[in-house]
This record gives C-alpha cells, structure tokens and sequence, in this order.
C-alpha cells in the first residue's frame, strides 16, 4: 500500500527563491513522489500552492486538495494553483464550512492527518509556534504518526 502523507506549512514563502522550494520538494519529497504515494495538501497560499504545483509537475502520485470551506474561498493564488493542476488532482475536498476561523482550519488539518500515516511540515524557521503548521504537527504526534520537520 502506498504511504499516504499530509503536507503542511508556512503561508509566509516570499522569503526564499522559487528555485530554493523546488531543490528543497525535491529532496524531501521527491522520494516518496516517485514511490506513488497519497498526498493530502491543505489549498491555502504558500507552502500548500507550492508543493502542489511541485508535485503536480514532478510526480504522479494521487493529490487530494482539503479547503475548510469551499475552492471559491481560497486566496487568488490558491485557486490558480488548483485551476492549474486541477487534471492532476484526484480530489478535492470541500469541508463546508460557514466561517474560515481557526475552528475550520483546524478541522482541515486534523481531516489530513487523520487519514495520513506521516506528516510533513515546513515551518518557517525559528522556534516552534502555535501556528496552524504546528498544530497540525502536534496533533500528528498525538496520533503517534511520524512526522518529518523541515523549516524554510
């Protein structure tokens, strides 16, 4: 059975070279890419368009994009990062909720997890935080499912 993995990260990617994400998707991706693996991608700006565009474009692993309410509500550079890979998507999956606050980003991330065997996290560098990359962290290790760390 292929690994099925959720990604989760940063929003804040300005700070490094699109050349820098793709080298580091490569690395900590790439292997389980070219191994068929299920990933599930949060469909926020960031982190979650960019390795979906990686993945998109370097693997032909099963993509499934998790939005806590609907496409529509994502910021413009998610949409267009969906809309361009969307024959690459296997699924999208559209939790409905009424308010994009932090009860419904949480749900997105604990619906990824919950069905993953491992997260990967790219946190912007620093300490760790209670940002939503880290919540989504922690609540992977309360699980007991492995988690790779890679801070940009």
């Amino acid at each position: 059975m292929p690994l099925a993995a959720a990604i989760t990260g940063t929003r804040r990617t300005g700070h490094r070279e699109l050349t820098w994400f793709s080298d580091l998707f490569g690395t900590y991706l790439g292997p389980w890419a070219t191994g068929g693996a299920h990933f599930y991608i949060g469909g926020a700006k960031g982190i979650d368009s960019l390795t979906l565009l990686w993945l998109a474009g370097n693997s032909m692993s099963r993509i499934t994009v998790v939005v806590p309410g609907t496409v529509s509500q994502q910021p413009a550079e998610a949409r267009q990062a969906i809309e361009r890979c969307r024959d690459r998507i296997a699924e999208i999956v559209e939790l409905g909720a009424l308010e994009l606050r932090t009860p419904a980003f949480h749900a997105r991330n604990r619906y990824m997890v919950d069905r993953a065997q491992i997260a990967l996290g790219f946190p912007l560098e620093g300490p760790e935080g209670t940002s939503g990359t880290w919540q989504t962290l922690n609540y992977a290790a309360s699980q007991g499912k492995p988690r790779l760390i890679v801070p940009v």
